[in-house]
């Protein structure tokens, strides 16, 4: 049986659990649970924290490269920018799997 924190799934092919419990009881899933993580891929291990941090040393890279570009000298070949640091859930991957928004029509 499928069973999670108490809840049997099958109940609700059984017409024990509605529709709208189920769909509020997967919206509400821990962030490091096995659907979102199928669902989102890697996106759902990143929280808010990682998003700022990366975007904290994507903006130092920036700065240090300007200024080593600001302050070489002319005959110098210029540097390449740093690439940003790679984000997860690329488009490919949203492509070819189901949204969130899906997932709730589904379960609604």
């Amino acid at each position: 049986m499928l069973r999670h924190y108490g809840v049997d799934l099958l109940d609700w092919h059984r017409g024990r659990l509605s529709s709208r419990r189920l769909a509020v009881l997967v919206r509400h899933l821990p962030r490091d649970s096995a659907l979102l993580r199928a669902v989102q891929g890697e996106a759902a291990e990143w929280s808010v924290t990682d998003h700022l941090l990366a975007a904290v040393v994507d903006q130092l890279a920036q700065a240090n490269w300007m200024f080593a570009t600001v302050n070489q000298d002319e005959d110098t070949e210029p540097l390449d920018p740093p690439e940003p640091l790679p984000r997860p859930g690329s488009a490919q991957e949203a492509d070819t799997l189901p949204s969130p928004e899906e997932m709730a029509r589904f379960l609604a």
